[in-house]
C-alpha cells in the first residue's frame, strides 16, 4: 500500500503521485499539450481516466473537455503515457521515465515516423516551423564559418549556397498530422500517420450554427468552415482521430468517428489487445490478431528452412 497519496490540480497541470518507501510514483498531466481527446480515457485499463465537458457561455467558443484521474483508481501503469498521441502525459519512477510496461514489451510505443531531408530545404524558407499547429518544429541555419545565419539574404551569393539548414522536430509530442509535409517543399519532410481511421460529420444531425468541433480541433485544416454553406467539414488528410471534436460535440450520432489502424512497435501481452478494442473495435482487434500470428507463422517457417539448410 502507498505510504502517501498526493494529488494536486493547478492551472498548468495535474499531478498523481504514489509515495511509497523506497519508490515514488509521480503522473503529470501537461494542461498545455493535453488537448482533451479520448484516448487516453479509452486506452486506461482501470477507467480511472475521465473527460468532462465544459460549460460554454453564450457567443463564447467552446473549451475543450477537461481531463481528470482517479487517485483511487491509477495503479501508475503508464499506459496512458505511452498512448498520448501529443506526449501531455507523463509518468516517473524515482524520477526516471523507464517505463516497465515497455522494458518488458506488455504494451507498445507509437510509431513517429517522421522523416526529415534538409538538403531539399530552400534557404531561407520558415514554411513547416510556420505551419505546424502544436509549435513543435524549429529551424536554424548555419553558415560556413559555423556561426548562427539571421538572414540568408544579407549574405553574399557565394556564402548562402554554403548555408546549411538544421530542422529540429519534437517527436515525442508529434501526432503526425502531416500538415508541415504539405505545406513544406516537396520532399523536405515525410510522415507517416500512426493513426488510421474515418471521420464524418452527419449535417443533417449537426445543430445549426454549432462550432465545437471546429472550436477544439488542434490540428489546423483537419476540420474547416465552408464558405459556401457556413458549415463545418472534415478534411481527413491531416486528421489524427483523437477524438477531441468527438468529445465535445452536442449531439453524438452528429459526428462520427472510427480508428480502424494503429501503428505500433511490436507487444507481447493481451493487455494491448484489450485497449485496441476500446480504442478501435473488437473486429480491429481480431485483425490485428491474425495478422500478429501470419507473421510469427512466416517467421518460424524461416527460422525452420534457416536450421535446414545449416544441417545440410
Amino acid at each position: 500500500m502507498p505510504f502517501k497519496n498526493v494529488k494536486k490540480d493547478t492551472a498548468d497541470a495535474l499531478t498523481l503521485e504514489w509515495l511509497l518507501h523506497v519508490k515514488h510514483y509521480k503522473l503529470t498531466l501537461d494542461k498545455k499539450r493535453c488537448v482533451g481527446c479520448q484516448i487516453c480515457s479509452l486506452a486506461c485499463p482501470k477507467d480511472a481516466i475521465k473527460l468532462e465537458k465544459q460549460l460554454k457561455a453564450q457567443g463564447e467558443k467552446a473549451k475543450k473537455a477537461k481531463v481528470d484521474i482517479d487517485l483511487a483508481k491509477c495503479n501508475f501503469c503508464g499506459v496512458c503515457d505511452v498512448s498520448c498521441p501529443y506526449g501531455a502525459i507523463k509518468l516517473t519512477l524515482n524520477d526516471g521515465h523507464d517505463l516497465l510496461l515497455l522494458q518488458k514489451e506488455s504494451y507498445p510505443e507509437l510509431v513517429r515516423d517522421i522523416k526529415v531531408d534538409t538538403k531539399q530545404c530552400p534557404k531561407d524558407c520558415d514554411e513547416c516551423e510556420d505551419s505546424c499547429p502544436l509549435d513543435l518544429i524549429t529551424v536554424t541555419r548555419v553558415g560556413f564559418d559555423g556561426k548562427p545565419v539571421e538572414s540568408v539574404a544579407a549574405l553574399p551569393p557565394s556564402q548562402q549556397k554554403r548555408v546549411q539548414i538544421n530542422l529540429a522536430i519534437q517527436k515525442e509530442y508529434c501526432p503526425t498530422c502531416r500538415v508541415c509535409e504539405f505545406k513544406c517543399a516537396p520532399g523536405v519532410i515525410k510522415v507517416r500517420k500512426f493513426t488510421e481511421g474515418k471521420i464524418a460529420i452527419d449535417q443533417a444531425k449537426c445543430p445549426g450554427g454549432c462550432r465545437d468541433c471546429l472550436d477544439v480541433c488542434p490540428i489546423t485544416g483537419a476540420l474547416y468552415l465552408s464558405v459556401a454553406d457556413n458549415k463545418v467539414y472534415v478534411n481527413e488528410l491531416f486528421c489524427v482521430y483523437c477524438g477531441a471534436c468527438k468529445a465535445v460535440c452536442p449531439v453524438d450520432e452528429a459526428l462520427t468517428l472510427k480508428r480502424t489502424k494503429i501503428i505500433h512497435t511490436p507487444v507481447r501481452s493481451g493487455a494491448w489487445n484489450k485497449a485496441l478494442q476500446r480504442l478501435a473495435s473488437p473486429v480491429d482487434a481480431v485483425k490485428e490478431l491474425k495478422a500478429a500470428g501470419s507473421r510469427k507463422a512466416k517467421e518460424q517457417v524461416s527460422r525452420r528452412f534457416s536450421m535446414e539448410e545449416k544441417i545440410r
